[in-house]
């Protein structure tokens, strides 16, 4: 990636690799209390018995059909996983993805459809604290406040949420909620924050191979350890809108034919960053689908046999972003206390200058880093006048970037784009 230059007193420039948590004590955590086994689903990592079925209430019974039905651990054991276990180790639509990640040094773990999603319970064995990663494929039932506010609290306290969303009219277990809808009510309906990741899933159902990604080359998820994503395909799936009002870092990096690769419609996939988190989010649940698990459905295999393996790259790679720490993300939410920001032009094409109202006299210091968390530059603190100052960033490289402008009493984290 070529450099930028922060064009004010003398900057000391300089990269950094992002630390990584060790991927021995890493848990990923992949639920199954939300019918994700309804119908044809069988969004779960291993099954070893098929017993449930949905209730007149949509709640998944046990005697009440043959669908999946998880249990905690997959069997067999993951430590017998090595470099040349298969998929069909374990027995689930998503199994491929969990032995990949077992390859990768993880953990993977299935939250029963017995049990409940919580947060900062001490006595719940599989609280979300226990956990790095939570994946969601597809959920068929409704999150209560409880749960929706879980969910936004992890993330926020540093946790990495995996959102899979389907088609509308994708409601398999028929209680009148499906998962665009279910996602939708989480972002709008918790008492944490209304619409903290800047995603809301569309109401449509299409389908078609998609190449239109943005062009990040940093982009870790589009440019992996496990490849260069170069399509998606989807079968029946919906799309997203952004709102970087409401959350600054939102970005699309897979898109819809016709649409522009740096808007906010159209989104196939996105990211975010939210408090210390992060998420990503998926509107398809073909593409996860490695078509063996619950020999009574219909399942086929987009995970590796379709989109040139783009899709199990963007899978793995993905997860492992949100298993990143990333250097952004703590001071996230912005702190305007110390002075109001504006940035113009935004997007640019080459310089950008930052608007700083100072509250009052202060040192303050400026970070610039890429949407990946690298650290681009960084320049010593030196003292400014209460009132506008006003910063120039020159840029030879596009992509998208976040200016940090730090003091002693807090931090503001502005983002901006060079097209």
């Amino acid at each position: 990636m070529k450099k930028l230059q922060l064009i004010t007193t003398s900057f000391s420039l300089f990269l950094f690799t992002i630390t990584v948590f060790n991927a021995q004590t890493v848990k990923i955590l992949f639920d199954a209390t939300k019918a994700e086994t309804a119908a044809n689903a069988d969004w779960v990592i291993d099954a070893d018995t098929h017993n449930l079925g949905p209730n007149s209430s949509g709640v998944m019974v046990t005697g009440q059909g043959n669908e999946s039905n998880p249990q905690r651990y997959p069997i067999p054991a993951q430590s017998g996983i090595t470099a040349s276990t298969a998929e069909t180790f374990w027995e689930g639509s998503l199994s491929s993805w969990g032995i990949d990640l077992v390859k990768k040094g993880y953990e993977v773990e299935e939250l029963p459809n017995a049990d409940s999603i919580t947060y900062g319970n001490a006595s719940h064995a599989q609280d979300l604290s226990n956990y790095k990663v939570l994946i969601i494929d597809e959920p068929n039932i409704r999150f209560t406040l409880r749960q929706r506010n879980a969910i936004v609290n992890f993330v926020k306290n540093g946790g990495g949420l995996f959102i899979i969303s389907d088609h509308v009219g994708s409601d398999r277990n028929n209680d009148g909620w499906d998962s665009p809808h279910i996602w939708n009510d989480l972002f709008a309906n918790n008492t944490v924050k209304v619409n903290p990741f800047g995603m809301k899933f569309d109401s449509l159902n299409f389908s078609g191979t998609f190449t239109n990604l943005a062009n990040i080359p940093s982009d870790t998820c589009l440019h992996g350890t496990m490849g260069n994503v170069t399509e998606v395909v989807y079968s029946n799936g919906t799309s997203m809108t952004l709102d970087r009002t409401a959350n600054t870092s939102v970005t699309g990096l897979i898109f819809n034919t016709g649409y522009s690769n740096t808007g906010t419609t159209g989104a196939l996939f996105a990211r975010a960053l939210y408090g210390s988190g992060k998420v990503v989010a998926l509107g398809d649940s073909s593409p996860p689908d490695d078509g063996t698990g619950d020999p009574n459905d219909a399942l086929y295999n987009g995970y590796s046999a379709e989109a040139n393996g783009s899709h199990q790259m963007l899978m793995v790679d993905a997860t492992i972003w949100l298993i990143e720490r990333n250097s952004t993300t703590t001071n996230i939410d912005v702190n305007e206390n110390i002075a109001s920001v504006n940035l113009f032009p935004n997007p640019s094409t080459e310089n950008i200058t930052v608007r700083l109202n100072l509250k009052k006299s202060m040192e303050v210091s400026f970070e610039i880093v890429d949407l990946a968390g690298r650290m681009i530059t960084k320049n010593e603190k030196r003292n400014f006048d209460s009132g506008m100052q006003n910063q120039e960033l020159a840029v030879t490289s596009k992509g998208y970037y976040f200016v940090k402008i730090i003091s002693a009493e807090g931090v503001i984290t502005k983002p901006f784009i060079i097209d």
